[in-house]
């Protein structure tokens, strides 16, 4: 859309229509058609083309980001942490440790996530906790418990 925008201003140039008639009828600032008309008289029609903007290149290498899935695979533990759960506070560390590049915690998780890894919670159980109670409530007591509540009201 706006590369007609610009093609249709340029005609429209070239026909001799009034820069403000022009700016008006396609909604342009007129700053803006004075940047498309230097652009056209030093590069021609090729350089009022759109180009996509690819962005700005990521920090880590792809190699890199292998790397840092390799180091994360282990248990924060192993690198001084005393919990074993990975923040982006700590990735970021590990970042700057490891590749000497620093991140903000917040995009550290955005690029875990486009790395195609999530935040990761260790399960913590009671050290009091008995399997084999938990197994036999779960076959035995739960199915009557679930009986009784849901058993009557089908009527």
């Amino acid at each position: 859309m706006l590369e007609a925008r610009r093609h249709l201003a340029m005609r429209m140039l070239k026909a001799g229509q009034p820069h403000g008639v022009i700016v008006n009828l396609l909604g342009i600032h007129r700053g803006t058609l004075w940047r498309w008309k230097r652009k056209a008289e030093h590069g021609g029609a090729a350089a009022l083309v759109a180009r996509p903007n690819p962005g700005a290149q990521p920090r880590l290498t792809l190699l890199q980001r292998g790397r840092l899935t390799e180091l994360l695979s282990c248990d924060p533990t192993k690198y001084g942490w005393p919990t074993s759960l990975w923040t982006g506070v700590r990735v970021a560390e590990m970042i700057h440790r490891h590749f000497a590049i620093r991140y903000d915690p917040a995009h550290v998780r955005r690029l875990l996530r486009a790395m195609g890894l999530s935040s990761q919670k260790p399960q913590v159980y009671a050290r009091e906790r008995d399997e084999a109670a938990i197994k036999h409530w779960r076959r035995y007591r739960w199915p009557a418990i679930k009986k009784g509540l849901f058993g009557n009201s089908a009527g």
